[in-house]
């Protein structure tokens, strides 16, 4: 029988593009604000927020250490949204996220400095920051399975891949308003009050991205599974349940999580270190340069996705995988030339091998879970290993440079990670062409089972 959403084909393809501009302009939003800090903590607050010291790596390092609150408060908004989610629908969960991460990015511009406050600055910075890291950690989940479940089964791959490409659009924004901001200001403006300028932006993007994300409505597949659960008064959401009933969906999405989150963030937060502090360049040419690679990942993610309705989820990875083994031994003397081609090729060629990781993300997420559990299953997948990965990467990475003086032990730590997630990838189902409706009946026939099975 088919699947309801699919019986007309032109309403799908006009409901699909809906879907993926209001997925899309949320998470936008969303990226714009958690980049701007990333890109802030490394330019901004490691100055204006921490207190000074002869060593130039030490504020950079205690800002970077705020950085990573975000990521470890990201597992917990997974787990909160990820159990409403399933329950009450992605839509309003969503609509919440927007408004969270917006209202702490905006506070965030006005927070005073050290110099004003003294400890309160870098306190206030850390809660602050934690409440955005909340609202993100929920919002990936509800994106990419807006999308997800509204997708057909043939070409999950392809549309499933556009709210990650939402990702760079998002940091391509941020970096873009602090090169504007860095190039019309004096730095002693830029430093006093010109960064603010990017965080109270968020309020305008913050209205069009919740305006968009009302003109949507949840996947049927998601409403028909509601409706079930409704109906039944017996169905179980959240963490626990889905630990249970899918330990080795959730072990491989963190495995294949695990290189990809440490080198787009060595790529796009380390490497504005690397080239700031140990090679002095300048600020506003290392933003432009970041800029153009930005627009490259954004375009390329949706291709890839593409590749893996075509070719399978798996070989897709791979390559993405080798990839990220290699690129530090390529990519730093590529940035020690001080080239700006050659600097911009380094970075771009490290977010064209992470888009191999990150686009079939999605998609092979949303096809280890049922409906059911599938908010909570594919954002604890995602969003926990963010703390042992993402968020440690630019504080490792700083910290090896800082001691050894040297980009190889930086390359050795990404290869290392590479290794980790090539198990992840090899040990991992094949999922090209899964129907979620099946993964739906499946779940059922077990749940069945297991009470059959607790009478006897």
């Amino acid at each position: 029988m088919a699947s309801p959403q699919l019986s007309d084909p032109t309403l799908k393809q006009s409901s699909l593009r809906r879907v993926v501009t209001a997925s899309m302009a949320g998470t936008v939003v969303e990226w714009y604000e958690f980049f701007l800090y990333a890109t802030a903590a490394t330019l901004v607050f490691n100055k204006i927020m921490f207190p000074p010291s002869d060593d130039p790596y030490a504020p950079i390092i205690a800002a970077l250490i705020t950085y990573a609150v975000g990521f470890v408060a990201r597992p917990l908004g997974g787990i909160v949204f990820g159990h409403f989610g399933d329950k009450y629908g992605r839509k309003k969960l969503l609509q919440l996220a927007i408004i969270l991460v917006g209202v702490a990015t905006f506070l965030m511009g006005c927070l005073p400095t050290y110099a004003a406050i003294g400890v309160w600055a870098p306190i206030l910075l850390v809660t602050l920051r934690f409440a955005q890291g909340f609202a993100v950690g929920g919002e990936w989940g509800g994106a990419v399975l807006l999308v997800s479940e509204h997708s057909p089964d043939r070409t999950r791959g392809f549309w499933a891949s556009w709210p990650q490409a939402a990702v760079p659009l998002g940091n391509l924004t941020a970096t873009v308003v602090l090169l504007i901001l860095s190039r019309t200001l004096s730095e002693e403006q830029f430093l006093a009050w010109g960064w603010r300028v990017g965080f109270w932006l968020s309020v305008v993007i913050v209205a069009i991205g919740y305006y968009v994300r009302t003109r949507v409505t949840d996947a049927p597949i998601f409403l028909e599974a509601q409706k079930q659960a409704d109906e039944s008064k017996a169905t179980r959401y959240g963490v626990l349940e889905v630990i249970k009933r899918y330990p080795r969906g959730v072990l491989t999405a963190m495995g294949l999580r695990f290189a990809e989150n440490i080198m787009y963030y060595l790529v796009v937060t380390f490497s504005i270190t690397y080239l700031a502090v140990a090679l002095k360049v300048e600020t506003a040419e290392i933003l432009g340069l970041l800029a153009i690679a930005h627009i490259i990942h954004a375009i390329v993610i949706p291709l890839i996705g593409g590749l893996t309705d075509r070719i399978g989820r798996k070989p897709v990875y791979l390559i993405g995988t080798i990839g990220a083994a290699v690129w530090g031994f390529i990519a730093f003397p590529m940035f020690d030339t001080k080239n700006p081609v050659i600097i911009v090729s380094a970075i771009s060629l490290g977010l064209f091998i992470h888009a191999f990781m990150y686009a079939p993300q999605p998609a092979i997420m949303s096809e280890m879970f049922p409906t059911r559990m599938r908010y909570s299953g594919v954002s604890l997948g995602y969003q926990v290993t963010s703390i042992v990965a993402g968020s440690l990467a630019p504080i490792i990475a700083t910290a090896l440079l800082a001691s050894y003086g040297s980009y190889i032990p930086v390359a050795v730590y990404l290869a290392i990670a590479a290794g980790i997630t090539l198990i992840a990838v090899i040990s991992m189902r094949e999922t090209k062409d899964t129907s979620l409706h099946d993964l739906d009946r499946l779940d059922e026939e077990k749940l069945a089972a297991d009470k059959v099975a607790a009478k006897a």
